[in-house]
């Protein structure tokens, strides 16, 4: 069986795609355009591990050009696609508005379309907590009827949810969304909280702390999200409910301030904090509820906050070879 991975040298890309490839009977084609940014040494070093198997092939691609993307469909059969590649960062998004738009939404049509002409068995894309915005009941379900984006990004994850419905009732192709909140871990973004106060913290750097440190987080780590990709993943939806969307998340929430305590504790230094209003397009909380996936897959989160922080850490420390 073949699977395509897009975003394969990405955080989860990189992570969900290790776990596929130690399935013996899984073959998989991987897509990333190694975008220049802070994060492009980390994804060649993901990619780097990925090309040690055997059973991995890879293009560099974007998923706005369709035509390429053509090609790789034309020469393989997949089973199913796992369609991660996104341009991510909510802040970025107001300011670069464009190439999100080129990204997450022309990229996305072209992947669902070319899933429906090779009649793809299951299209399961990324979504993102960012898709309820700020007015909503916490902890937040799936069928919350207030979701207003408060960021292009946000909106740019809801419109893929919108179309993927539209997709599995007018063509029947089966499609899952995943709603992540707030993934963190070893290789991860180096623009997210944990990774970027742990480097500021080590390196004496000020952290720029908005909301005061107020603002609460439903953080959530990667094995416990590439568990639930992989409960979701074997299991196609049926003819009468072709369309799903899942909250992943830990279902706990914690303040960022409190975030920043748990990693001076684990380094024993102490942070140098520099304290900010709340920023435009940041959402004061996220907390999911999981019952869905719960009911359905029997998923529990298994790592806690100060657990996680602890392994992200113990990584850090021995991945880039520091004395602590």
């Amino acid at each position: 069986m073949k699977i395509l991975v897009t975003g394969c040298a990405g955080f989860i890309g990189y992570h969900f795609s290790k776990l596929l490839l130690d399935n013996q009977n899984i073959k998989l084609y991987g897509i990333d355009n190694l975008a220049k940014s802070e994060n492009n040494s980390l994804k060649k070093i993901r990619l780097f591990e990925l090309k040690k198997y055997k059973k991995f092939n890879f293009s560099n691609t974007n998923i706005a050009n369709k035509l390429k993307l053509e090609k790789i469909f034309k020469k393989n059969i997949f089973h199913s696609v796992i369609h991660l590649a996104a341009e991510t960062g909510i802040r970025k998004s107001i300011d670069n508005s464009e190439i999100f738009f080129s990204a997450n939404l022309r990229g996305f049509k072209n992947i669902i379309d070319l899933s429906v002409e090779k009649k793809i068995k299951h299209f399961i894309y990324a979504s993102s907590s960012s898709v309820y915005g700020e007015n909503v009941n916490y902890p937040t379900k799936e069928d919350e009827p207030n979701k207003t984006p408060l960021s292009f990004y946000g909106a740019t994850k809801l419109a893929n949810e919108l179309i993927a419905s539209s997709y599995s009732n007018i063509y029947k192709i089966p499609t899952t969304g995943l709603r992540f909140f707030t993934v963190y871990g070893p290789y991860g973004r180096k623009d997210m909280a944990v990774y970027k106060f742990t480097e500021q913290i080590i390196n004496k750097k000020s952290i720029n702390l908005n909301n005061y440190g107020r603002d609460l987080r439903d953080f959530t780590y990667i094995d416990d999200v590439v568990e639930a990709i992989n409960k979701i993943f074997l299991d196609v939806p049926k003819k009468n409910n072709l369309y799903r969307v899942f909250n992943i998340g830990n279902s706990n929430c914690y303040s960022t301030k409190f975030l920043i305590k748990l990693i001076e504790n684990k380094l024993l230094k102490k942070a140098k904090i520099k304290f900010a209003p709340k920023v435009y397009g940041d959402v004061k909380k996220t907390l999911s509820d999981c019952t869905k996936i719960k009911k359905k897959y029997g998923y529990y989160p298994k790592t806690s906050l100060p657990e996680g922080i602890d392994k992200f850490i113990n990584w850090y420390i021995e991945f880039y070879k520091l004395q602590i």
